[in-house]
């Protein structure tokens, strides 16, 4: 790679822009919506990827009994 280009890597995202915009409403005034929605996008996507997990695991687990009594 030469000298003169840089890899960039990162950055906020739509969730942390999202999360920014919500709590500034908040603060000023704009929004009346209580902490829990103003923080969602920060909670939801990592709700949505432990409930995928556990799905999965589910499955599995359910997979192995299932093959287990063949």
């Amino acid at each position: 790679m030469k000298d003169n280009q840089h890899v960039k890597t990162g950055g906020i995202g739509f969730c942390g822009i999202l999360t920014i915009v919500f709590i500034t409403l908040k603060l000023v005034g704009v929004i009346d919506w209580s902490w829990a929605w103003v923080l969602a996008p920060m909670w939801i996507p990592v709700s949505l990827i432990l409930f995928v997990f556990i799905v999965g695991i589910l499955i599995a687990m359910y997979l192995d009994l299932f093959r287990g009594r063949k």
